[in-house]
């Protein structure tokens, strides 16, 4: 099997566990990692991954990464870089991302540039430029959608779809996150439904992802919440939810025709279960189907036999993995794709297999 050079860049949270990851994936080579931490730079990844060395330093200019000369850049940061972007696509470099990207429309929406530019025309611009592929993905939104529509294939006389994630975040260790969507803020806030909204607005995306695929044009996509407030102060260790403050949501982006929902996706996020009101949270993702027939289907995301779970962090793990997972498994794909901008709609099946060990 030949195997894809890939140059990674990040080493947060997905990033340190996609290093580890790429060790055991025998059609993908990591040749590099681009980290935005000086301190980070000139040491050997596998260090700072917690799994020894691994022969790979890291680097810290995009210089080094074109230097490098690999297939396929993979992009784990918490938010776009489009100019990092912008410079690998037109040297022929594709890109595969698990950063605030399933369809575009969300950044298109939210994040014009100075100069009129959406992302998105900047983007295909460096495709076209490079005769290079541009994909972003991930769990949720991402695979999830994915999962979603493929439930559909049995189903006729679809009457509306609904992909609903219930899960307990309060392992995912990033405060800044957090507050960015009004967590650990007052619920009689103003701010927070509005911080909820616009630091999750890439779910919309999910929505859209999956009207395309069902050939649905819809009129609008709006979202509709419920807030949990904390019924007593919460310490987490590592975040402090005062009470009364955000400790779990249930909000919705929905798309609709003619008024009517017809593809729905749902997020029921806890922190923490003392909140009024609180959510049955069943930690994993759910496919609600209304048509004929009815399809309802969990998709469950279990440890693998014999994992420690001595450690927060070991629990997390998982969680990171099942983010960046699906854009290495997709990286051949990409890599095989015509220039420009491709979601999850535009790849074949095979993009969404995994890999044999061994």
């Amino acid at each position: 099997m030949s195997r894809t050079r890939v140059f990674q860049v990040a080493t947060g949270n997905v990033g340190t566990e996609m290093v580890k990851r790429l060790q055991h994936q025998p059609d993908l080579e990591l040749v590099g990692v681009h980290c935005y931490t000086p301190d980070k730079v000139g040491q050997d990844v596998g260090e700072l991954a917690g799994i020894g060395p691994v022969g790979v330093v890291a680097t810290g200019s995009v210089d080094e990464i074109l230097a490098a000369r690999p297939d396929v850049v993979t992009f784990h940061g918490v938010w776009p870089d489009v100019e990092l972007y912008e410079r690998v696509l037109e040297a022929g470099i594709d890109v595969v991302t698990t950063a605030d990207w399933i369809t575009g429309h969300h950044r298109n929406a939210n994040h014009v540039g100075a100069d009129g530019r959406t992302e998105e025309q900047r983007i295909a611009a460096a495709c076209e430029r490079g005769g290079s592929s541009f994909y972003g993905t991930g769990m949720n939104p991402g695979l999830a959608q994915i999962l979603t529509v493929v439930h559909s294939a049995d189903v006729t006389e679809i009457e509306k779809v609904t992909c609903i994630e219930s899960v307990d975040v309060s392992c995912h260790h990033s405060v800044d996150t957090w507050r960015n969507v009004g967590f650990g803020e007052p619920v009689t806030d103003p701010e927070v439904p509005r911080k909820l909204e616009l630091g999750t607005r890439v779910f919309e995306d999910g929505v859209r992802l999956m009207a395309d695929c069902f050939g649905l044009e819809l009129d609008e996509v709006a979202f509709e919440h419920e807030l949990g407030a904390c019924t007593k102060e919460v310490d987490l260790g590592w975040f402090v939810l005062p009470e009364g403050s955000l400790g779990g949501a249930l909000f919705s982006y929905v798309g609709k025709v003619a008024g009517v929902p017809r593809v729905e996706l749902r997020l029921e996020w806890q922190m923490t279960p003392h909140t009024s009101p609180r959510w049955d949270i069943q930690g994993c993702y759910i496919t609600k189907i209304e048509g004929d027939p009815v399809i309802y289907s969990k998709h469950m995301i279990l440890p693998k036999p014999g994992t420690d779970f001595s450690s927060v962090e070991a629990f997390a793990a998982i969680g990171m993995t099942v983010t960046g997972m699906p854009a290495l498994n997709a990286i051949k794909a990409v890599v095989a794709a015509p220039p420009g901008i491709v979601t999850s709609a535009d790849l074949p099946l095979r993009a969404f297999a995994g890999r044999f060990a061994g």
